[in-house]
């Protein structure tokens, strides 16, 4: 059993908040079809800063750059499928990097490899949708390369990512059973129910088939949502942990590539989600190192 398995049993697991988010604050221009991943390819030195200010912040899961990292994106920014491994291999190596400038050893924080949607390489918002036009065979060839590439970088966990339809779900889950890694399935929600309005329960039933999947939950998605994502989770029986990392509250136009509304608060809600099931508790876009910190305070006895 591994480290990051055991520590679940235990209590609840501080995460990280949302990376672009604080790269944004750093001065970084988040606004190309790339986000996070040009950074990864250009000044990877500043998304390791980012990740030590989120360990220092009392996080003790960093998720990786990989998020918007696909053969298929890279190649349209004319990136070889060279570029692409090492650009997966590399995400993965800076945030153990940060992990021991922040003097954290392997048995008390963790590298969650990213594993973001087939929405997230459109760079279109329609991971806020799911209609993709994409069947379960299609998607897990898609998914295949990069799930593979970044087992081989031997992350603590996958985390895969803000996962919009039932499709794709089982796409993924298809493609982790048997992939000797452990991981987590999020998805992203609206009103209850996936973004493509597919039943919760449904996509937590398929999570918990299989071995490799630890925890299940939702991200990238409303405060309001967590507390009835967590009772379907407990309503589908297969046992799983949450894991739950919402945005701050705010709603992304993905036309104009901007935010708009006011932040909730995080941590305000942090005990009750852990109480409900959560054990994998963070933020995700608009959410900083100031709100993990209270999360941490939170939760952290």
């Amino acid at each position: 059993m591994s480290s990051f398995v055991a520590a679940l049993a235990v209590g609840p697991i501080v995460l990280d908040g949302g990376l672009g988010t604080l790269l944004e604050s750093h001065g970084h221009d988040m606004s190309s079809s790339l986000w996070s991943a040009r950074l990864l390819l250009e000044d990877p030195d500043a998304i390791r800063r980012a990740h030590r200010e989120y360990f220092d912040a009392g996080a003790r899961v960093a998720i990786t750059s990989s998020y918007q990292v696909s053969h298929t994106g890279l190649a349209a920014a004319g990136f070889d499928r060279a570029d692409v491994e090492r650009a997966l291999h590399r995400s993965v190596e800076i945030a153990r990097q940060a992990r021991e400038d922040a003097g954290l050893g392997a048995d008390e924080a963790w590298v969650a490899a990213s594993v973001g949607p087939y929405g997230a390489a459109l760079a279109d918002g329609s991971e806020y949708t799911g209609a993709y036009g994409r069947t379960v065979d299609e998607l897990r060839e898609w998914h295949r390369p990069r799930l593979a590439a970044l087992a081989a970088a031997a992350p603590d966990v996958l985390a895969i990512e803000t996962v919009p339809s039932l499709v794709e779900v089982e796409a993924i889950t298809a493609e982790l059973d048997g992939i000797g890694i452990p991981a987590w399935v999020s998805v992203t929600v609206a009103d209850g129910r996936l973004r493509a309005g597919d039943d919760l329960a449904d996509a937590f039933a398929l999570a918990a088939g299989v071995p490799e999947i630890v925890a299940a939950g939702v991200n990238c998605c409303d405060t309001a949502e967590i507390t009835g994502a967590l009772a379907a989770l407990r309503a589908s029986g297969g046992g799983l942990p949450g894991v739950v990392y919402p945005n701050s509250g705010e709603l992304w136009h993905a036309q104009e590539r901007a935010w708009s509304g006011s932040a909730s608060e995080i941590a305000a809600h942090a005990g009750d989600w852990a109480a409900g099931g959560a054990r994998l508790v963070g933020g995700c876009c608009r959410v900083g190192p100031d709100q993990i910190s209270a999360v941490a305070r939170r939760l952290v006895r």
